[in-house]
Order: structure tokens, then C-alpha cells, then sequence
């Protein structure tokens, strides 16, 4: 059972294939196989910039968003990120698997 309509999944796939070829936009797929990984079940929205020091960081919960911008834990966050990246596939790669989704669904 799957949650949605198809032609509203094919359009957010090919959604995200397109914003992916933009060049500030990176998308990175987390391959389900591969079980837990770093801050898996948790959103987070790092947003950077030309003055590193205005980055934040987003925690999205059901309770609303918190932003972090102390510079401990944006570093923390960035730490995690760069760890839950190391698992991904590259963007390259990110972008065929979408695209094969796409293409099944």
C-alpha cells in the first residue's frame, strides 16, 4: 500500500531531478539498506552562506522548528551531516537512482 496518488509521486520525483541539476542544490539519497545512519529520523535544514558566521541550523519536530545558530552547535550539526553524507550516494548517483524510481512508479 502506498500513500499518495502515482502522478503526484512522479511529479515530486521529477521535481527533485530537476532541482538537483540547479547549482546550488545538492540532493543525496540514504540507501534504505543501509540501516541506521547518522540523525536518521530527525529533519535538519543547515543553511550556510558566504559569512560562515550566520550559518543555522533548522531542527524541524511536530512541535515546530528550532533554530540553532550558537556556534557549537551549528558545528555539531555540520559534523553530523558530514557523517550522514559519507553514507549517501554521490549526487550523480542520487539523481540515476531517482530517476529509475521515477520510472518504476
Amino acid at each position: 500500500m502506498g500513500f499518495g496518488r502515482l502522478d503526484v509521486t512522479r511529479e515530486q520525483l521529477r521535481f527533485l531531478i530537476e532541482a538537483s541539476e540547479l547549482e546550488n542544490v545538492k540532493i543525496l539519497v540514504v540507501p534504505f539498506g543501509l540501516g541506521d545512519y547518522p540523525a536518521s529520523g530527525q529533519p535538519i535544514s543547515y543553511v550556510s552562506g558566504p559569512v560562515p558566521e550566520l550559518d543555522t541550523v533548522i531542527l524541524d519536530s511536530d512541535h515546530g522548528c528550532t533554530f540553532l545558530d550558537a556556534a557549537a552547535q551549528v558545528s555539531r550539526y555540520r559534523s553530523i551531516l558530514d557523517r550522514m553524507e559519507s553514507c549517501a550516494l554521490t549526487p550523480r548517483k542520487s539523481r540515476d537512482f531517482i530517476r529509475r524510481v521515477a520510472k518504476e512508479t
